[in-house]
């Protein structure tokens, strides 16, 4: 009778415990993600801020390094492992997820009335019917400038494209280098400067859609216009830029060695660091009256697993994503990224605050070729990488780079073979 009572009760302890074991599991959600240098950030500050409003919900964030993202995200998904929620990359890594089932439809869903249309292009289908992923943050583009070296030598923050290039002859004639870029790494002479600088000529939007829609080519004008500036700036960089990196040209802005620094928002955190006295400008425009267009890339995002073990817990951390309260923490505490959606943030960071001021004057847009543009061979990231790199090396003409980018375009692209 004993032993009987006893294993009844050793059951009944298994089953209790099976049971806590999973209601822990039922009630933790899991963010996968790629940045593995927020762990602290969503821990510390991110996490606890959800839970105050939503007690009871256990969120675990569980990155993995940002070059094995994607194919063990890819292989979790398919497995049946993967996260509740995750973080999606802008454009045809996300898109390709979502059309092989691996992301839910976010349309109506709580927070995402809070983004404007332009935040939304990254996550959703070529025809816009159909949104993945709920924006989170983007970077901007534009310039840094030395405050200390500006002051000593009596130059004013240029606005126009005449007024830029008479600060950079100001700085070499003082035996500064004028700008801190090199080539030898090859994406910042596409990604930071030929799709920001470009925007004020192909007007944003405007141009990126034309191309598009094949009613413009990279042979027009006002995409040769953007290299033709770029061929300008060789006298302006240092004597070794095609052998300088990323972390050189950081370093020699940083030393106080150069007095303006094609910049991501991203590397504001890096120079606060280096206790740098440093301000921001938007890429000057042609002639002054002309609107500003500023580079305001869509970065960061975040989506559903329609497989995920709690998709109800999951769907309440995604409103509270679409907050107020997380724009503003976000956009605080990772300095450089900022938040997409509507709402009005205090940004503390003075240099931060500069650039998201940006978006009361400027129009934004996306870079360049980040939509459907990447999708064919030859691979256009590539290919502007290496022309970009080529004219700011003095090595090719702004002509040849057009007609190479709008040569491998036609290639594949069905509207650019009219």
């Amino acid at each position: 009778m004993h032993n009987t009572l006893y294993q009844a009760s050793v059951r009944t302890t298994l089953v209790a415990a099976l049971l806590a074991a999973s209601a822990a599991q039922a009630g933790t959600v899991t963010i996968e993600s790629w940045r593995v240098d927020d762990k602290t950030l969503w821990e510390d500050v991110l996490i606890p801020a959800f839970q105050k409003k939503n007690p009871g919900i256990q969120v675990k964030f569980a990155p993995t390094a940002p070059t094995e993202y994607d194919s063990s995200l890819t292989a979790r998904l398919t497995g049946g492992t993967a996260g509740d929620l995750i973080t999606c990359r802008p454009f045809d890594k996300s898109l390709t997820l979502f059309k092989q089932g691996q992301l839910e439809k976010l349309d109506g869903k709580a927070g995402m009335e809070n983004f404007p249309a332009s935040a939304k292009v990254a996550w959703q289908t070529d025809d816009g019917k159909d949104t993945y992923c709920m924006p989170m943050a983007s970077v901007i583009h534009g310039f840094f400038y030395n405050k200390k070296m500006f002051k000593e030598l009596n130059l004013a923050v240029p606005k126009t494209q005449a007024e830029f290039f008479t600060v950079l002859e100001g700085l070499k004639k003082a035996g500064k280098t004028p700008i801190a870029l090199g080539t030898a790494d090859q994406w910042e002479s596409n990604q930071i400067v030929f799709t920001s600088i470009g925007a004020n000529y192909w007007k944003g939007e405007e141009g990126r859609k034309a191309l598009i829609a094949g009613k413009a080519k990279f042979t027009d004008p006002q995409f040769v216009a953007a290299w033709d500036q770029m061929a300008k700036w060789g006298p302006y960089l240092s004597k070794g830029a095609s052998a300088q990196t990323y972390a050189d040209s950081q370093n020699l802005f940083a030393m106080g060695k150069a007095g303006i620094y094609p910049a991501g928002s991203w590397d504001i955190a890096y120079f606060n660091q280096q206790g740098l006295d440093f301000g921001a400008f938007p890429p000057p425009v042609a002639k002054a009256g002309d609107k500003c267009q500023i580079s305001d890339h869509t970065d960061i995002g975040m989506g559903v697993n329609p497989k995920g073990k709690n998709k109800a817990d999951a769907y309440k951390f995604l409103a509270w994503l679409g907050s107020q309260e997380f724009a503003d923490l976000y956009t605080n505490k990772v300095t450089g990224f900022f938040s997409l959606s509507n709402h009005l943030i205090s940004v503390k960071d003075p240099v931060a605050k500069q650039m998201i001021d940006w978006r009361k004057t400027c129009s934004s847009t996306i870079r360049l070729n980040a939509q459907i543009m990447n999708r064919g061979e030859p691979a256009m990231e590539n290919e502007l990488w290496n022309v970009s790199s080529q004219v700011l090396n003095g090595k090719m003409a702004p002509k040849d780079a057009a007609a190479k980018i709008q040569t491998g375009f036609a290639k594949w692209y069905k509207p650019q073979q009219k």
